[in-house]
């Protein structure tokens, strides 16, 4: 519910024997349901100003008056609009801008210098670009305490909030506006009086509604401003204060600007919070929608710039928004393409049903260094991969892998020499607590297959990235609950959960004698596996990540490759958890290489392998095809003792994270089932 003191009453009523108004109850309905389709919807779109001189500007407690820039190296990346009075931009060298403006402030970016293990606002940064390294640690920081405050300042069951940037964001108002609605407007609780939801609703009883400081787009007719509000002004109205209360709380509580569109749908509502800047907002109402875009290039529209603008522009010989309304869709649509014609003839007219995602989760990390000069040794790489490792994981602590509620999944190593790049991935050991020292393994372990292939120094850039995010598992069972049995193995449960029942392959377990099975199968998975390599699918460094700052281009990897250290342990215990110490798994464990099932005894292993030897044999004859020990089973295995239980979603075997699977020694026994000999008879193992 709101307060009185952020919303207020818009006029008096007007006289309520008014023509209805061209929305419906079910329009309202929709308002609170966040749908895409609803003409009543409110979408506002929040961007910071100058948010890196901001931050300085903040940071250094200097007047909102001073000219300031964030100078990085002897290029500017951000000037505050004290300065921009100036004629200084982005495109000045500091000494340009210096001379413009003799009073301007230059503050250097935080950077990592060689050798540190944390970053620092040094004073010779500028004339150190091969020793250091620039940090955006300081902003990050800075945009997860400003988005913070958003949330706080809207309710907690009424908001959908996406981060759009480091500096944006965008929020959908729907339902908050909707409860709003109801609460001021009380005549519309309840069902509509004829019990239609078509039905439509009374007008707003108000004649008038005020605006405050907002800037108003104007109408294409001035008259019209004299037409009643329908209730889609007085959706938008509300949005408008809900907004100018969410710029307060960020002022008054971290001292940042930041300036707002409020309109229908994402595409308008971007376009607004650029059109009055710097702290102010922008009001698009439904009736001011094609006056607004009227003045635009549509290559300035969102997801219409960049090289489909281009194509647009060029193959209509103009990129004004207003020459282009005079296309009809299907010459877009012939020229484009139908999905791309019909879209582009939408979004010229302010149509945009794309959802407010709350997506704040990053998906990846990166770090990356271009070289003036080259480096030229391993030793030099080693210590640049120790700041990547530092730079990731203190934004990993960010993300909560100290408690386990995220960590990722894949490292990935880029290293260019010359014209030429080279990538290598590999799996992020599981076996033991995610740390720097495990992440400067498997970034060192990467770098040395790369340096193997020599010619590789000079060396022009070094990137490291990390993806693959995923929630931490919590609540797992030790392998004593396994191995223990009747009450104390119940007992023994640190938290109560669901699992799978333990199938038991066969009462009777037989042993053959020396080993002879489990060195079989022992050899042909050790020949066939490659858990833990680094494969041949890097991660595109242009993918979205927390920090595109440096990323370059993917090249081709070898399959050839090592294992990172406790990657054994790791692959096992992706479904069934990790232990809090990888020095605490029991020495005499052995590990199923095929689903990563443990058991405390030599015997249990044998017989475990000789279920799945079973197994294979019985799939291979209902399918029609060879099944051999290197093949991914249809399912778990289990034997007494074994721990079997995954976390939810876990299909089992290791297999899953890179696990090269054999093929038929012989193709000749493909397709055909296979021959029992004479005095045998096919056992039924399910």
């Amino acid at each position: 519910m709101s307060s009185p003191e952020l919303f207020r009453d818009s006029s008096p009523a007007a006289d309520p024997g008014r023509r209805r108004s061209q929305f419906t109850y079910r329009h309202l309905s929709q308002l609170a349901s966040f749908s895409t389709s609803c003409p009543l919807r409110v979408v506002a779109h929040v961007d910071l100003d100058a948010f890196y001189a901001q931050c300085e500007m903040v940071r250094l407690g200097v007047a909102e008056d001073q000219p300031l820039a964030v100078q990085q190296w002897q290029g500017l990346i951000a000037v505050n609009y004290p300065a921009r009075s100036f004629g200084i931009g982005r495109h000045c060298t500091v000494t340009e801008a210096k001379k413009l403006c003799p009073d301007l402030i230059a503050q250097h970016v935080a950077t990592w210098r060689e050798g540190d293990d944390k970053w620092a606002y040094h004073p010779d940064a500028a004339a150190n670009i091969a020793t250091h390294k620039v940090s955006l640690d300081p902003y990050r920081l800075e945009s997860r305490k400003i988005f913070a405050v958003v949330k706080e300042s809207l309710p907690p069951d009424l908001q959908k909030v996406e981060k759009a940037g480091i500096d944006e964001l965008f929020l959908d108002l729907s339902a908050h506006v909707h409860s709003v609605i109801l609460e001021r407007y009380r005549h519309l609780l309840g069902p509509p009086p004829s019990g239609d939801a078509n039905a439509r609703l009374p007008m707003p009883p108000v004649s008038a509604l005020d605006w405050m400081a907002d800037a108003l787009v104007d109408l294409d007719d001035e008259d019209a401003e004299t037409d009643d509000p329908d209730w889609d002004d007085v959706a938008i109205l509300i949005g408008s204060e809900i907004v100018r209360n969410v710029r307060a709380a960020v002022k008054a509580k971290l001292n940042y600007t930041c300036s707002a569109g409020i309109s229908k749908n994402k595409m308008l509502s971007k376009l607004g919070s650029g059109y009055t800047k710097p702290n102010k907002q922008t009001v698009i109402r439904n009736r001011a929608i094609q006056h607004f875009l009227s003045g635009f290039k549509f290559t300035k529209i969102r997801n219409l710039g960049g090289k489909l603008g281009d194509q647009v522009a060029q193959m209509f010989g103009t990129d004004k928004l207003q020459e282009l309304l005079a296309v009809p869709v299907q010459q877009l649509q012939l020229k484009m393409g139908d999905d791309t014609g019909v879209w582009i003839y939408n979004t010229i007219r302010g149509i945009d049903t794309s959802e407010v995602n709350q997506r704040t989760q990053i998906k990846s990390m990166l770090s990356a260094k271009s070289f003036r000069p080259s480096i030229n040794s391993f030793e030099q790489a080693v210590k640049w991969l120790r700041i990547f490792v530092a730079d990731i994981f203190s934004r990993l602590v960010e993300e909560g892998v100290l408690e386990n509620r995220r960590r990722p999944k894949t490292i990935n190593l880029y290293h260019r020499h010359g014209g030429q790049t080279r990538s290598r991935q590999a799996p992020i050991p599981l076996g033991r607590p995610l740390d720097e020292g495990v992440l400067l393994d498997c970034a060192t372990s990467l770098l040395s297959q790369i340096v193997r292939e020599g010619n590789v120094w000079p060396c022009a850039n070094l990137s490291l990235s990390v993806g693959g995010f995923e929630d931490g598992v919590t609540g797992n069972m030790g392998i004593g609950a396994f191995l223990v049995k009747g009450e104390a193995a119940v007992s023994s449960k640190s938290s109560p959960r669901d699992s799978p029942a333990l199938e038991e392959p066969c009462t009777k377990r037989r042993q053959l004698g020396g080993g002879r099975i489990e060195r079989f199968l022992t050899a042909k998975d050790a020949e066939g596996s490659t858990d833990g390599e680094l494969g041949t699918d890097p991660v595109d460094p242009k993918t979205p990540s927390d920090n595109r700052s440096g990323a370059e281009g993917a090249g081709v990897s070898d399959p050839k490759s090592h294992h990172c250290e406790g990657e054994a342990i790791g692959a096992a215990e992706e479904a069934y958890g990790p232990y809090p110490n990888a020095d605490q798994m029991p020495a005499t464990d052995y590990v199923c290489a095929r689903c990563g099932a443990r058991a405390p005894t030599m015997e249990e292993s044998q017989s475990h392998q000789d279920w799945h030897l079973a197994k294979d044999l019985q799939e291979e004859e209902e399918r029609g095809s060879p099944a051999f020990a290197g093949d991914q089973p249809s399912h778990a295995a289990p034997a007494q003792g074994m721990n079997t239980t995954s976390r939810a979603g876990a299909s089992g075997p290791s297999s899953r994270r890179g696990v090269r699977r054999q093929t038929a020694p012989s193709a000749k026994r493909r397709g055909r089932p296979r021959k029992v000999d004479p005095g045998q008879k096919t056992l039924n193992f399910g």
